[in-house]
């Protein structure tokens, strides 16, 4: 059985020429760039193309990338080094949509003593811009707000909130994980001072992240070692990924067309495919600014967990929200916090698309889900409910 996966906000496959990049660093080109012969010195020096090519797909400079493990570590060591930086400022904003790697640090610096504003979102999912800038604050040290959502694929007027953060003099982190490499960026004309990316959402190994932290920023490092990074993240590089990624990031700049075209006609596909058949249903968030790939669509009556289950009988791999929440039997966060009734919430299902879908596989999904929807609302005692009132 031919497997459709539909779950790129979740991880990407690696893509041939990443892994072809990769292999020699596994096993001829194996030494430590630090050292001082020739034989490390090549492998330096492919460590340096691939930060030039990180830098490249940001417009940004070579020097303003760190390499990490993963996205959780670059927005863990961009929040702990801007208020480590400003010790005197007590204040910090996200929102209350924020993925779980910057939603869980700040729920912890709250219970250490920090003052936390959450900036709500609308039905949409869009920022409350009100909140936002009547919040700020003398004693604001960092506002860390993501530029694409993960669940929904909403995005937020970065430009906007970087240029007013700019004139404060607030540092401003974005988590723009699910962004690099989906919508063009320019970290020459948006004045972000630290964003956070990981390898694995665009056909990258996992385990592989990077951090742009603007020239000028003040920086106070996460991991305290050797010299390697330029003092900024210590521990021996991680070279064959380091390189993959940088691999990746090329490709990515390459294929923007394609992923802003022929991957967004596939997933407004498969949307209107499946909304004209199965009633009740609806898209969540802003349909008109979101990113190209992601879709969360909301099956009212229906559980999320029994329908992604029913879907892998047809080799459908999609997800209920985010891969790192979807353990949980709550209701996404995210849905919870655009107000998605419990009824739609608790049936959403995210597709994320990438360069390597097509439309066979679209129509493969908009002929084997409905019929799945209309089982499960057949075997359901709040649907069966919901049509007795005239609810359904």
């Amino acid at each position: 059985m031919k497997t459709v996966y539909v779950d790129n906000n979740a991880t990407t496959r690696v893509a041939p020429e990443v892994f072809e990049a990769m292999t020699p660093f596994l096993t001829e080109l194996y030494g430590n760039p630090s050292s001082m012969y020739s034989f490390a010195g090549q492998v330096g020096r492919h460590l340096s193309d691939a930060r030039q090519h990180v830098a490249d797909l940001l417009n940004a400079a070579p020097e303003e990338i760190i390499f990490t493990s993963c996205g959780t570590e670059s927005d863990s060591t961009a929040i702990r080094a801007a208020i480590e930086s400003q010790p005197d400022k007590r204040h910090i904003m996200t929102s209350r949509v924020e993925h779980p790697a910057v939603k869980n640090l700040f729920e912890h610096l709250a219970r250490q003593g920090w003052q936390v504003s959450y900036v709500p979102v609308d039905a949409k999912g869009r920022l409350d811009m009100d909140y936002f800038h009547d919040h700020l604050r003398e004693d604001t040290a960092l506002v860390s707000l993501m530029w694409a959502n993960n669940e929904t694929g909403v995005l937020f007027p970065v430009e906007e909130i970087a240029a007013e953060l700019n004139a404060r003099g607030v540092l401003f982190h974005t988590d723009a994980i699910q962004a690099v490499g989906k919508i063009p960026m320019d970290m020459q004309k948006v004045g972000v001072d630290m964003l956070a990316l990981s390898g694995h959402k665009l056909h990258a190994p996992k385990g592989i992240g990077a951090l742009y932290v603007r020239k000028g920023t003040k920086f106070a490092p996460f991991i305290i070692g050797g010299h390697q990074e330029h003092g900024r993240r210590g521990g021996t590089e991680n070279v064959a990924s380091i390189v993959g990624l940088g691999r990746a990031c090329q490709l990515a700049g390459e294929n923007l067309a394609e992923e802003n075209q022929r991957v967004k006609a596939l997933r407004d596909k498969l949307e209107q495919g499946l909304l004209e058949q199965v009633p009740l249903a609806a898209v969540n968030g802003d349909a008109s600014r979101r990113l190209p790939n992601t879709t969360s669509i909301g099956f009212e009556y229906v559980e999320g967990e029994a329908i992604l289950l029913m879907m892998d009988q047809y080799g459908i791999c999609a997800s209920s929200g985010s891969a790192c929440t979807s353990g949980s039997l709550e209701p996404s966060h995210v849905l919870r916090a655009m107000g998605v009734p419990f009824t739609s919430a608790h049936g959403s299902i995210r597709f994320s698309l990438s360069i390597y879908n097509s439309e066979e596989e679209m129509d493969h999904i908009i002929t084997h889900l409905p019929p799945i929807i209309a089982r499960l609302r057949e075997m359901s005692p709040y649907y069966q409910e919901a049509r007795k009132s005239g609810a359904a």
